[in-house]
């Protein structure tokens, strides 16, 4: 099950995580984002205990996606070392998304 990554805890699970990390900013009237929220289940159930996969509902929590300037939903951002190393807005492929953590784990 993905993470709830909240303003709160942010910097904990995904700044000062020693894994990589993906983020699916998303909201719940947002049509495109349920589309891709079962492929990020399936990501992180298939990426348990190697990367964090999470979520962030940006109508409860605008912080971070203020600040990574996430300006449409759903955005996916990855993280590695607490630096932005890739960014994909809109639907994907759910190779697009595991491709971005495999590059980062091999």
């Amino acid at each position: 099950m993905a993470l709830e990554i909240t303003d709160a805890t942010f910097e904990e699970v995904v700044l000062k995580s020693e894994k990589p990390v993906l983020v699916d900013f998303w909201a719940a009237w947002c049509g495109p984002c349920r589309m891709v929220g079962p492929v990020i289940e399936e990501i992180s159930n298939e990426y348990d205990g190697k990367a964090v996969v999470g979520k962030v509902d940006v109508d409860a929590n605008q912080e971070f996606a203020a600040k990574y300037g996430v300006r449409n939903i759903p955005t996916v951002l990855v993280f590695q070392n607490g630096e932005i190393v890739g960014r994909q807005v809109g639907v994907a492929p759910k190779n697009t998304y595991t491709e971005a953590l495999d590059s980062l784990l091999n």
